[in-house]
């Protein structure tokens, strides 16, 4: 847990300052960030579609290569 205690003759400004600094040297807010926008891991039949499809589209781009006019 963070901490930050007023000093003796700081503003309510540098304190806010000194606040924020804290917080993102911690690193609280990115663990927050990543738990919020975590995406779920692809499921093994996912995982074949999207490897079969990149295969037929780097046969089809070879293809296309192959015919394509020369320069």
């Amino acid at each position: 847990m963070l901490e930050v205690r007023k000093k003796d003759r700081e503003t309510s400004q540098n304190l806010a300052h000194r606040f924020t600094k804290t917080v993102r040297q911690s690193g609280v807010l990115l663990e927050l960030r990543k738990k919020k926008f975590h995406k779920r891991a692809k499921s093994a039949l996912a995982k074949k579609k999207s490897a079969i499809r990149r295969v037929e589209m780097k046969v089809q781009k070879i293809k296309e290569a192959k015919l394509a006019k020369p320069k």
